[in-house]
């Protein structure tokens, strides 16, 4: 006897464009209207905050901003969190990358946008020595002499005349090394740069990252670390300075939900529809 297809045998037969849609407005709606939902905070994203937040005043950090344009839906928050928090302690920063392709432009982003918020002096309270090819000599020349790698800042002044690098020869004179990468070279600042010359450090990584670099904390070469969009949200709600991480958790939370739902629904038909098969 042939049976009629049932409701959720037609779940297979669903017009992906409905998927597109529901899955568009739930990304666009809630950065319209946020939806505040509730965001736990991961120990890794607790223990690189306290890192900072234990910092003296004046405290020199380097923050990196190794990581391309592809992958700054993750990356940038991560930086203007950071760099939000350490100029609030009213910690000294030293920014720079090892990347050739438009990080330099997004880091002068950044570091401009964050230090007109906060009123910081350039040459005093931060420096932006810019980019420097070759990654492995620049990390390990900075161990000897940062004005060996770098003479002059990413704006052609000597660092000879700038009065915070008059104060910080090399690692010996920075208090924390703080990276964002989506890429390897936060491998090399373990190995190289903490290994050698035990500067403490932590990190912030895109999502994909984040499982490789857990590594670190159990070996204790990273103090903490920020995995993905999320990590950045983290961050924030701990320095108290929500920013666009925060807006994007709703979307992506909601999205995450949808995305099991539809998986669910898929299987549920397929198991129904192979049920009326085997019945027939």
């Amino acid at each position: 006897m042939n049976k009629k297809p049932g409701t959720f045998s037609k779940l297979q037969e669903i017009d992906r464009r409905y998927i597109f849609l529901f899955i568009g407005l739930a990304a666009f709606i809630p950065l319209i209207f946020p939806l505040g939902l509730p965001l736990g905070v991961t120990p890794s994203s607790e223990d690189l905050f306290n890192a900072v937040d234990t910092l003296k005043e004046g405290s020199v950090v380097m923050l990196t901003f190794d990581y391309y344009p592809s992958t700054l839906p993750e990356t940038q928050p991560m930086s203007y969190a950071a760099l939000r928090h350490l100029f609030r302690k009213n910690l000294r920063v030293i920014t720079l990358t090892t990347i050739p392709l438009g990080a330099l432009s997004v880091m002068e982003q950044v570091v401009n946008d964050v230090a007109r918020e906060y009123g910081k002096e350039y040459g005093v309270d931060y420096v932006n020595l810019g980019y420097k090819y070759g990654y492995v000599a620049v990390m390990l020349g900075m161990g000897r002499r940062i004005a060996d790698i770098f003479p002059r800042d990413n704006y052609n002044t000597k660092l000879e005349d700038i009065p915070l690098m008059r104060e910080v020869r090399n690692y010996d004179d920075v208090d924390f090394l703080f990276v964002v990468a989506d890429n390897a070279t936060v491998d090399y600042w373990v190995s190289l740069v903490n290994a050698q010359f035990g500067l403490p450090m932590g990190a912030g990584v895109t999502a994909v990252m984040a499982p490789k670099s857990y590594s670190f904390l159990q070996t204790g070469q990273m103090v903490g670390l920020l995995g993905g969009m999320k990590g950045a949200a983290e961050y924030e709600k701990l320095s108290q300075n929500p920013g666009w991480a925060s807006r994007g958790m709703d979307p992506q939370s909601i999205i995450h939900f949808l995305i099991i739902l539809f998986i669910l629904l898929g299987n549920v038909g397929y198991f129904v529809s192979k049920r009326t098969r085997i019945q027939k």
